[in-house]
């Protein structure tokens, strides 16, 4: 399998060079994006530039291709949200994220797939069209980040890159059986991602390991004098701490298994099982409903989105607002309602006062376990079409990560198997405020037991 680690040492021994690796992804990209629809853009003419210039390998990415959520601003290079409001903006300059990376070394092969504006939990509200799922042509990938996540299932990317308000990277990962993580808020800058939930928003990686999130996240986190809501905590070295062979107690949230498939909690208690033998204590904590967290999300996403929204107003760069999809419309209007004068008190401010709630809630949690585990999603991929039923599939989806994601605190979707349709079953840990380490960490033992890496697609691509 090729992974971060694998390319850089190919790359150092001369088995393989940067401008042969591109070409081939390159190659298998534009052939599996036919069937797929995980790119908006493939930047073949700079991708193949950029590997030519390469002579040494002295940066952590040099010459690693990547694949980048098509609401991330880069330079010379269209950026639509999957938008067809903005189907002609080319920034004029790089998010952090993408300048952090290009710095590394790494070249962007294209733009990948997500509901429009970030809007969903399917990738099919993309005004480019669904994208599909590796492992199932008649199923969604997840959403938002569901190109992020599919050309890394289908082996046509090492990783990629996503943003998460609420699941939009883990729940993805989880349905395409490959590894997400959500940084803590703050840890990684947003400056330059088309926003969607300010105060929730966190870019971070889908990968097929452990380690190559970690060699991500060290290389994307930090303070960002653009981005005043980025930490000022020093950035851990991600990559060399997790041989840790730390023991950690980990709760296990009864609420967040009711409701949830029959097969996904069996495969859960499995990894239970793995974890005890491991040497971890395993305890049942008791959290808020997660149930509450869909309305607080709900409310507080909705309003963020029609203040960031507002700017798009045709005249500066863009179309005139009726470019403006259905559900983009929808999610504005409820914004501006749950802030207006009258109802401002009764909606936004209490979901405010719940989302406190719920941030002591897992604070008090804490205090009695290092980490916390459980399910990433109810279900595994749905058929596509199925988001069309219910105007609140995206939250009821998110439902298990959405106190976290309310909280800010950082946490991971990793694959632990398939259920009775081939289709990957994926475990989401969180952890406290600034704690990456510890969840990367226990995932990476997890790893060496599972080796989940290996829950692959039929077609997936191997160099």
């Amino acid at each position: 399998m090729i992974t971060i680690k694998t390319l850089i040492r190919d790359y150092k021994t001369k088995k393989k060079s940067p401008l042969e690796v591109i070409t081939q992804y390159l190659k298998v990209s534009k052939k599996q994006n036919a069937k797929l629809n995980a790119y908006t853009t493939i930047t073949e003419e700079t991708a193949i530039k950029q590997a030519k210039k390469i002579k040494s390998f002295n940066k952590p990415l040099s010459g690693i291709p990547i694949a980048v959520k098509d609401n991330f601003c880069t330079q010379g290079i269209r950026t639509t949200a999957s938008a067809k409001l903005l189907d002609d903006f080319v920034p004029p300059y790089d998010a952090t994220v993408i300048k952090r990376l290009k710095d590394a070394g790494a070249i962007i092969l294209g733009k990948t797939n997500l509901d429009a504006w970030a809007h969903g939990s399917s990738t099919e509200t993309s005004d480019y069209g669904p994208t599909l799922n590796p492992f199932d042509y008649k199923r969604v990938p997840g959403g938002s980040s569901g190109g992020s996540a599919a050309v890394v299932a289908a082996g046509i990317c090492p990783f990629a890159i996503g943003s998460e308000t609420a699941g939009s990277i883990r729940v993805p990962a989880s349905w395409c059986g490959v590894v997400g993580v959500k940084p803590n808020y703050g840890r990684v800058s947003r400056y330059g991602v088309i926003a969607m939930g300010s105060s929730l928003d966190s870019p971070g990686p889908l990968t097929k390991t452990v380690e190559d999130s970690a060699i991500i996240l060290k290389v994307l986190a930090g303070k960002d004098p653009y981005d005043a809501t980025t930490i000022q905590e020093s950035v851990p070295d991600f990559p060399n701490k997790l041989n840790s062979k730390d023991k950690y107690t980990i709760g296990v949230p009864e609420d967040y298994l009711k409701g949830v498939s029959k097969e996904i909690t069996n495969k859960f208690f499995e990894v239970l099982k793995i974890l005890k033998k491991q040497g971890h204590k395993i305890k049942k904590i008791n959290l808020i409903n997660p149930k509450y967290a869909i309305s607080v999300y709900t409310i507080l996403q909705r309003a963020e989105v029609s203040s960031n929204l507002a700017r798009y107003d045709g005249i500066r760069f863009g179309q005139p607002r009726t470019y403006f999809s259905e559900q983009a419309k929808r999610r504005m209007m409820l914004g501006a309602f749950v802030l207006s004068v009258g109802y401002y008190d009764a909606y936004y401010l209490k979901a405010q006062k719940v989302r406190t709630l719920i941030i002591n809630d897992l604070k008090k949690a804490f205090t009695q376990v290092d980490l916390i585990a459980a399910p990433t999603t109810p279900v595994t991929a749905l058929r596509l079409g199925e988001s069309s039923k219910n105007p609140m599939f995206g939250e009821i989806m998110d439902a298990l990560v959405e106190a976290s994601s309310i909280a800010g605190v950082p946490g991971i979707s990793i694959p632990i198997g398939l259920d009775n349709h081939s289709l990957p079953i994926g475990m989401q840990i969180f952890g406290p405020w600034f704690k990456e380490i510890h969840i990367l960490s226990l995932a990476y033992q997890l790893e060496q037991n599972i080796d989940f890496y290996n829950i692959k697609p039929v077609n997936y691509y191997e160099m």
